[in-house]
């Protein structure tokens, strides 16, 4: 009997674009990012005036997750968070959540914001448990299928890491 292999957080390159692609795609076919977004959320990712921090989430030779941050003086934002349907409830999420509050953390920022879809309750529990507060609605955020966002924001996310002893 072989044991399973836990997914393994490393740095999202350009070579993992076409892979979270289809990822995308797979979970957000209405409003998934196109290649261009990552490429250009990637070009800021490394060097000393680096303001992104993005992940894959690597099963063997299979990409299961990823997520991104952008920060900005002392704000940080969410861009995406993204977990294969196949590993929904293992924790994963918060995995990649709590490493995305690290990054946060390393760019001193003083607030996490996100939105998140109306209708994604298992993200809402998930940032709720982080510590997240709902603050507000964005209309029709998500294009072309005009549906609303949940606006949530997070303070002080150097002592927000918690949440994770709790599968997501």
């Amino acid at each position: 009997m072989t044991t399973p292999v836990s997914p393994v957080l490393r740095e999202m390159r350009w070579w993992d674009i076409d892979p979270v692609l289809e990822l995308e795609k797979d979970l957000f076919p209405e409003d998934a990012w196109s290649r261009g977004m990552f490429w250009s959320e990637l070009a800021h990712s490394r060097g000393p005036e680096a303001t992104r921090r993005y992940v894959v989430a690597e099963e063997g030779e299979r990409i299961v997750g990823y997520a991104g941050l952008a920060s900005a003086g002392d704000l940080a934002d969410v861009q995406t968070i993204a977990v294969a349907r196949d590993h929904w409830g293992t924790g994963l999420g918060a995995t990649l959540l709590t490493e995305l509050l690290r990054a946060a953390t390393a760019f001193e920022c003083a607030e996490v914001m996100l939105e998140c879809r109306i209708d994604n309750i298992r993200a809402q529990k998930l940032y709720e448990r982080f510590g997240f507060e709902a603050i507000g609605f964005r209309r029709g955020y998500y294009q072309p299928g005009n549906v609303d966002a949940l606006v949530m924001r997070l303070t002080d996310p150097s002592t927000s890491v918690r949440g994770t002893e709790i599968n997501g």
